[in-house]
């Protein structure tokens, strides 16, 4: 099973964050966010992974290549004109059998196993409360007969959540060269989402699948709130000498938690330092430094150190704040 995963964007609505780490490389309750998605995508044990990359995509490619033990294939796409552009960018890997598409901003779970072995074209979906954020599937039974992007007007709650599994590689690559050489374009970008309705329309049969979580990490509060939904289901309450850990948390082993009171909802990556601080609802990233602070509602990027009175940061990475 190949595994195509475009992974390009820039994350504008995360930064500072992302000026110098790739999205799919932030922290989330003890992982990185591609992390997640690759666990997830390894019950149907892939045998190859192509990767489109571009903004910071070196560094990303070096984190990849240290995690997977499996073939991998790198394709840059220069231009970030939609998910359509970026798979026909990657289209010389696209053409030997069905694969799955994951897009590589988003953690869910879904039972890719079932959808795999059924061997039919399936979108992963969930219904939403505001389909105008989303591309939709309108459904005839279980067959998709209509989708469309971003609908100012809805015409269905059934959100696309960013899995696809493409039986016939073919003809996906056949209507995304088309919407490009035709120049069918919706907010400016090629949607992977009007290649898909030239399949259906040319009589190719595609179904739907219920993503069992979907969890959102576009911008801060949601980056946030996908932490606080991931961190109640740790179990294990660590334990650090001359600090209060209010679960539930996730520290990594190598952090140093020093008279402080850490919890509920913090997620602290490796190399982090906190003293004398109170904790609350936040991420820690790896290597940060925290000190005399009184934290609620905060992201801590890499390397970044913040110290002196209460307060609520979104902090970049290599940062230095201090509060008088």
């Amino acid at each position: 099973m190949k595994v195509v995963i475009p992974v390009a964007g820039q994350g504008t609505r995360l930064r500072p964050h992302t000026h110098t780490v790739p999205k799919a490389m932030l922290h989330v309750a003890g992982k990185t966010i591609i992390e997640y998605i690759l666990d997830e995508i390894s019950s149907v044990e892939p045998d190859e992974y192509v990767f489109i990359i571009g903004y910071l995509g070196d560094k990303l490619r070096a984190f990849l290549e240290k995690k997977i033990q499996k073939p991998l294939r790198f394709v840059v796409q220069k231009e970030t004109l939609g998910i359509a552009h970026a798979l026909r960018e990657a289209r010389d890997y696209l053409d030997d059998g069905p694969f799955l598409i994951v897009l590589g901003d988003t953690i869910f779970q879904a039972d890719l196993p079932r959808i795999v072995k059924k061997g039919v074209s399936a979108l992963g979906v969930r219904v939403v409360d505001d389909p105008r954020r989303f591309g939709v599937v309108v459904l005839d039974g279980e067959r998709v007969i209509k989708l469309v992007e971003k609908p100012q007007t809805p015409i269905s709650t059934l959100a696309i959540a960013g899995v696809y599994y493409i039986s016939d590689p073919e003809l996906l690559v056949k209507s995304i060269d088309r919407i490009v050489e035709e120049d069918i374009k919706t907010r400016g970008e090629y949607q992977l989402t009007d290649a898909l309705q030239l399949m259906v329309d040319a009589g190719h049969e595609i179904e739907t699948f219920p993503i069992e979580g979907w969890y959102d990490c576009g911008e801060p509060a949601a980056l946030l709130e996908t932490n606080r939904s991931l961190l109640a289901r740790v179990e294990e309450v660590p334990k650090r000498p001359g600090s209060i850990i209010i679960p539930p948390v996730w520290i990594d082993e190598s952090a140093a938690i020093q008279n402080s009171i850490i919890g509920p909802n913090v997620s602290v990556a490796g190399g982090a330092i906190l003293k004398d601080s109170i904790v609350r609802d936040s991420i820690v990233s790896e290597y940060a430094a925290v000190e005399n602070l009184i934290l609620q509602s905060s992201i801590i990027g890499d390397r970044a150190t913040a110290h002196g009175k209460p307060a609520s940061l979104s902090v970049g990475d290599s940062s230095q704040v201090e509060l008088t």
